[in-house]
């Protein structure tokens, strides 16, 4: 096959096509993506302007919503745009800065839960030592942590993928670019490549998930021997929700970069990477800080003021 060079555009196929059924699943999309940048920029502002819920549980829940902010936006504009307009292609440029974004803020955030996953156990299991164990310092080194451990596993992704030769077809069956659909395009051997990016997906993927279920499996021990029952309740249902949406964005990540490459399907990787750039993003704001007491009670302060402003 006649192989491609780097000053010719990529062609991004898209999620939709413009029948009515998809028409309709097209504004949903944008529906989606609409409330997920209003709920997570909600819950920003609130912690930010609250004094009352600075603490480190807090600010690790601002950090979770400013990373789901940006991941919608770097996905869904795109996709609308193209949808909308019928000009598919990216640069080569656009191509790498965007998966270089997405696996920043994907990788970063599978680190980040598992950080707040370690809050909560210390909150729930060791509260009297919460201030030790959960101090400021701490928390601010799991964040940058998260931030470091994502931006460099995309800067090596982005780079190391448009450093291969891509055949004749250039066009990616995707509506955004992501490291696998690309490797699917090269010429050249990608074994060596898809060997470090399985590794990097044991370490991005598989760890934070481990300590996540330890963490909460001895929340759940914890809470067993609560003699209340309506305090294990309560701790139930909030175990389970989180545990849900954890659920469903690391079991998303893993079946689009853990399968064998023999088992992949342009289609359902699609579908599944719809999950957790555009549907986990709006659930995050619901289960984690809209169903938390004092985070209701910040957003009704809020309105108050806003509504005593308006009467002056």
């Amino acid at each position: 096959m006649e192989n491609w060079n780097l000053t010719s555009d990529f062609i991004l196929l898209g999620l939709l096509n413009h029948t009515g059924p998809h028409l309709f699943l097209f504004v949903m999309v944008l529906t989606t993506a609409f409330a997920s940048l209003v709920g997570n920029a909600l819950m920003l502002l609130l912690i930010l302007l609250d004094p009352q819920i600075h603490r480190p549980m807090y600010f690790l829940l601002s950090q979770l919503s400013l990373m789901d902010m940006m991941l919608v936006s770097t996905i869904v504009p795109q996709m609308a745009a193209h949808y909308l307009t019928g000009r598919n292609s990216i640069s080569p440029a656009g191509c790498g800065l965007q998966i270089f974004f997405f696996l920043t803020l994907g990788g970063g955030e599978c680190f980040l839960l598992a950080a707040m996953s370690y809050d909560r156990y210390v909150a729930i299991c060791h509260p009297l030592r919460y201030p030790v164990l959960m101090s400021w310092q701490i928390c601010l080194r799991m964040i940058l942590g998260s931030w470091f451990l994502g931006a460099a596993d995309g800067l090596m992704q982005a780079a190391a993928t448009l450093t291969f030769s891509y055949c004749s077809s250039h066009e990616i069956d995707h509506f955004f670019c992501e490291a696998p659909s690309l490797v699917r395009l090269a010429c050249a051997d990608t074994s060596l490549f898809e060997s470090v990016m399985y590794i990097c997906c044991v370490l991005m993927l598989l760890v934070p998930i481990s300590l996540i279920l330890i963490s909460y499996s001895l929340i759940l021990a914890t809470v067993l021997q609560m003699r209340s029952n309506e305090a294990r309740k309560k701790a139930f249902a909030t175990c389970s929700s989180h545990l849900s949406v954890v659920g469903l964005f690391f079991g998303a990540t893993i079946f689009t970069y853990m399968r064998p490459k023999s088992y992949r399907s342009a289609n359902h990787d699609k579908i599944v990477s719809a999950i957790y750039t555009i549907f986990t993003p709006v659930l995050n704001p619901l289960i984690y800080s809209l169903r938390n007491s004092e985070v209701k009670g910040a957003l009704r302060k809020c309105m108050g003021q806003c509504v005593a402003l308006n009467s002056d």
